[in-house]
């Protein structure tokens, strides 16, 4: 990183992988054009997990290459006399894969969806419902790249 007084801690990093509502997965789409999708995921044990149709551009694209980058940001916070907001961002690099153990995927579905949908849902009658259109995706993360914007009296923010 090329301004290093800007690098996250590996705490800060992550918190806010664990923390961020929602991301942005970045593939290889068709006719190798990028393809970026927000997406809901879950950090845990190193990786991130999504879920997807089993249909679609994006297993298509990851199963045509398996290299991807995912980024979340924080909400930010803009002083009042200020135009920019501070943020934290953290973006990952890896290689994405379908899980196959199906009760391993069934586990996972089930913690995204209580990281997502209120205590009340029904979860039991959704998962029989809808698990089986589903798959999750595990990205394996190979390198990290975490920065937070600083405060000072940089006239523009967005050089940071």
């Amino acid at each position: 990183m090329r301004r290093f007084k800007q690098q996250m801690s590996d705490q800060e990093c992550l918190d806010l992988l664990q923390t961020a509502p929602r991301g942005v997965l970045a593939v290889i789409g068709h006719g190798g054009y990028p393809h970026t999708v927000p997406i809901n995921s879950l950090y845990h044990d190193g990786h991130i997990y999504s879920h997807c149709a089993k249909e679609g551009h994006k297993p298509d694209a990851t199963r045509q290459c398996d290299k991807v980058s995912f980024c979340v940001l924080s909400q930010g916070v803009r002083e009042s006399d200020r135009w920019w907001y501070h943020f934290q961002s953290v973006v990952c690099f890896g290689r994405i894969r379908k899980v196959r153990d199906t009760s391993r995927t069934d586990t996972l579905l089930r913690t995204l969806r209580r990281k997502y949908f209120p205590h009340y849902y029904d979860m039991q009658s959704d998962m029989a419902r809808n698990a089986h259109r589903a798959i999750v995706l595990e990205l394996h993360i190979e390198h990290i790249t975490r920065k937070m914007s600083v405060k000072n009296n940089i006239s523009c923010p967005i050089c940071l």
